[in-house]
Formats: structure tokens, sequence, C-alpha cells
């Protein structure tokens, strides 16, 4: 099961078409998590299809460039990223766990900008270092029940969101020392191996995906 928005229906079925080509079931949501009965009523389904949830990722985020400083970030765009990267993976982690059992896994995304924040993203950053919180913490709560929680932070990557947020993408990603920003597929085995029972010794760690940059 996995989220999408009202616009991107297209892109979510392309999805679950490629998941069912390799012979598995993929069960796209419209939901917008920015609302909190929105995030209980999405759990409620996962419980009802599956009885349980064995693995949680919060990947959701929305970012808006502001090169002109904190005075450009409007309390409409603070909201935004707030309930879209913080609120909504709180909701939802709130909500699922009752329903994951021991050996199960929560998987939150962060970034690289949690530690070396670009001024222009100032909202954004801010919300991927609280991830990072959230991560440690909610790990030390749950480890006596057997749940693991951890988090991937990675740098550049090439989704829809940087030409869609970032008004010049022509140098985007060329500041990691690997020159270039990451594919979706590229940070992908880092999630599988934090869900994976490989990683059942780990939690409350951020693993990097940074293409070379050093995080605390």
């Amino acid at each position: 099961m996995f989220t999408h928005l009202e616009e991107e229906e297209g892109e979510a079925q392309q999805t679950a078409d490629l998941v069912s080509r390799a012979g598995q079931r993929a069960l796209p949501i419209q939901c917008d998590i920015r609302e909190e009965a929105n995030c209980r009523a999405l759990i409620d389904q996962a419980a009802r299809e599956f009885s349980r949830i064995d693995i949680l990722v919060n990947n959701a985020a929305y970012q808006m460039s502001q090169p002109e400083g904190i005075e450009a970030i409007s309390t409409e765009q603070f909201d935004r990223v707030l309930r879209t990267n913080l609120y909504g993976m709180f909701w939802l982690s709130k909500f699922a766990v009752p329903h994951i059992p021991e050996g199960g896994s929560i998987i939150n995304s962060t970034s690289v900008q949690a530690y070396k924040p670009s001024p222009h993203l100032l909202d954004y950053a801010m919300t991927k270092g609280a991830i990072v919180t959230f991560t440690q913490g909610l790990a030390q709560m749950l480890i006596d029940r057997g749940i693991r929680v951890n988090a991937v932070a990675p740098g550049p990557v090439w989704t829809p969101l940087i030409p869609a947020t970032l008004p010049d993408t022509v140098e985007f990603g060329k500041q990691a020392p690997i020159g270039r920003p990451a594919q979706p597929a590229e940070t992908a085995p880092a999630y599988v191996f934090l869900a994976s029972d490989e990683a059942s010794f780990i939690t409350a760690e951020i693993l990097d995906a940074t293409g070379g940059t050093p995080l605390p």
C-alpha cells in the first residue's frame, strides 16, 4: 500500500502496474496526510486489508526554495511544509504502532539538509532535522516492544519534486562529492536493508546516502 495525492493518480497507477508485473500486489491510496483524520483512516484501511503493518515508511515531503530569505517564507508555505513533513509522519506513526508486531519496522526519510542546511530551504531543512530527533526518540520509546525505528538521510535525489520547487536545476546535485544527484533507485536499497531481517540489530540509526557528503 502506498499513498499519493489526487493530482498524482496517473503516476500512482503506473507504479502499481510495475509492481503487479513483478508479481506482487500494489494498493495505491489517494490520501493527503496533512490532515489527521486522513492519516487515521489510511492506517485503519491498511490494518483491515493486511491484518497488521510490518513496515511503515514515512517518505512524504514538500519543499519550496526561497532564496530571498526568511521574509519570503509565507505562513501558508511554512504550514504546508510542517504538516507534510512532520505532522503526517507523526500521525501515521502514532496510529500504526498498535498494528505493528514485534519485529516490525518504521523507516523515516530525513536528509543531508538536516545537518548541512541550504539557506534557501530553511523551513524544509528544519523539518529534516526534527525527523532525526523524532527517529532516535521513537526508537528508544518502542525498543521494548520489539519495533525498530530508523531513517535514511539522502543527499540530492532527482525526483519530480526538484524541478517543481527549485528555480534552477542545472547545478542540482553537483555539490555532492560524487558530482551528481542520485536516482531514486539508488537510494531504495537503503530502505530495503533497514526493513529486512539483516538489520534486526539496528535501531535509532540514520543511514546516510549522500553521495560522499560526510554527516555527523
